[in-house]
């Protein structure tokens, strides 16, 4: 079976997986809604941490970074489908219903959905197109069946409507705390400047001023100061840790550390 499976292409998605993998993860411009068929799912962020076993449910709100682990249990594969709730479809939702929020959503940014027989019989619907990629799901009845899955999660929890119809941006939060906290995650400039609710000018102006350096210099010191720690203080292989510190190859990796500290990150 091919991992991923595109059951509608960058809108819902079913992963099948037989061994343990980690994930660096951004979600940036749309809630996902998270259905675990059997493994265990688990998100943990800077501020949370949230797992959910087979027939668990879980609403995830846009603009986070975290890791996901996917682990099998009892020999049985990790399986889960998840569903981008595109904010276009959210906008038309609250036109169609004229739903109005006037205040910017300050819950939890993840939410565990109670077991609830229509969502799970939703979710057992699309499980025939996994069975059967070649049974193409067409885009429109695609868009149709995530505007049921928005419909039956507020049927289900009618206070998630806060959750699901903000549209509002980030606020401006503390940079240092926060890039601090995630520097180790490879997404452009631009995405790091949008959640910390500045534009990419402000960003750079604001990290200049914090940081005295220019936002890529600083995260890429900052990469190779902690690869050095792990390295020579944990005594980590850097084939272990060179993805989880935003790097996107082995060789990168070792170019920039041998030119930072001239020698290979092997070395002693």
């Amino acid at each position: 079976m091919i991992n991923p499976v595109d059951i509608v292409p960058g809108v819902i998605f079913f992963s099948y997986l037989s061994a343990e993998r980690k994930e660096k993860v951004a979600f940036l411009e749309h809630k996902t809604l998270v259905m675990q068929v059997s493994g265990r799912f688990t998100l943990e962020t800077a501020n949370q941490s949230i797992s959910m076993e087979g027939g668990g449910m879980l609403l995830i709100q846009k603009n986070q970074l975290g890791e996901i682990i996917k682990t099998p249990l009892e020999g049985k594969p990790y399986q889960t489908i998840v569903i981008r709730l595109q904010e276009d479809l959210l906008r038309k939702i609250a036109l169609e219903e004229q739903i109005e929020i006037g205040e910017k959503y300050t819950g939890a940014p993840n939410i565990h959905i109670p077991g609830n027989v229509f969502l799970e019989a939703f979710f057992q619907s699309l499980l025939p197109y996994v069975q059967h990629p070649g049974e193409k799901i067409t885009h429109t009845v695609g868009m149709l069946k995530v505007k049921e899955a928005v419909y039956l999660l507020l049927n289900a929890m009618p206070a998630l409507k806060a959750f699901l119809f903000d549209f509002s941006e980030p606020y401006k939060i503390d940079l240092e705390k926060f890039m601090v906290s995630n520097f180790h995650y490879n997404i452009p400039v631009e995405k790091f400047a949008h959640l910390t609710g500045r534009s990419l000018a402000g960003f750079k102006r604001d990290f200049q001023k914090i940081f005295e350096m220019p936002p890529r210099q600083w995260l890429l010191e900052k990469r190779l100061a902690e690869a050095r720690h792990l390295i020579e203080k944990k005594k980590k292989k850097p084939s272990a840790i060179y993805l989880d510190l935003g790097f996107e190859s082995l060789s990168h990796f070792s170019h920039s550390f041998k030119k930072k500290f001239g020698k290979a990150p092997t070395a002693g």
